[in-house]
């Protein structure tokens, strides 16, 4: 693998990365005040845990590692509570849980994302535009 092939992959990782975890940070704003899933209670915010992928190997053998999404997990911190009697999903108290979603957090988080991705897109530009130059450079020789 050429190490421009090796540059885009690394960052294509990052990319795939990056946008699931901006597509997790939207579920959860969407479903901040979802009380009730198919699975029972309330929905429960979810992140994404990155880990180390191998990509391949480069040039004089290196190894080229990358990001994966290992895991997508369930926030397991406490439902959020309110008393409102009137609610389809109180319990016998007038209790309503509510996710486990904080929409500030949520934006900090989208935010981190979305840089990451631009990140990772600028380094995508950087080597096309690097690898056209050194194309010119060969037709103008």
């Amino acid at each position: 693998m050429s190490t421009f092939d090796a540059i885009n992959t690394i960052a294509a990782s990052g990319l795939a990365a990056q946008r699931l975890r901006a597509q997790l940070v939207a579920s959860n704003i969407a479903n901040a005040e979802t009380t009730r899933t198919p699975q029972g209670g309330p929905f429960r915010r979810k992140d994404a845990v990155f880990s180390v992928e191998t990509l391949g190997m480069g040039p004089n053998g290196v190894p080229i590692t990358g990001v994966k999404v290992a895991e997508i997990r369930a926030s397991q911190d406490p439902f959020l509570t309110k008393f409102d009697p009137g609610h389809p999903d109180a319990d016998a108290s007038g209790i309503v849980q509510y996710p486990n979603v904080n929409p500030v957090e949520e934006m900090v988080n989208l935010t981190e994302a979305s840089r990451g991705f631009d990140a990772n897109a600028s380094v995508v530009r950087a080597v096309r535009t690097m690898t056209l130059s050194a194309q010119d450079l060969l037709r103008v020789t």
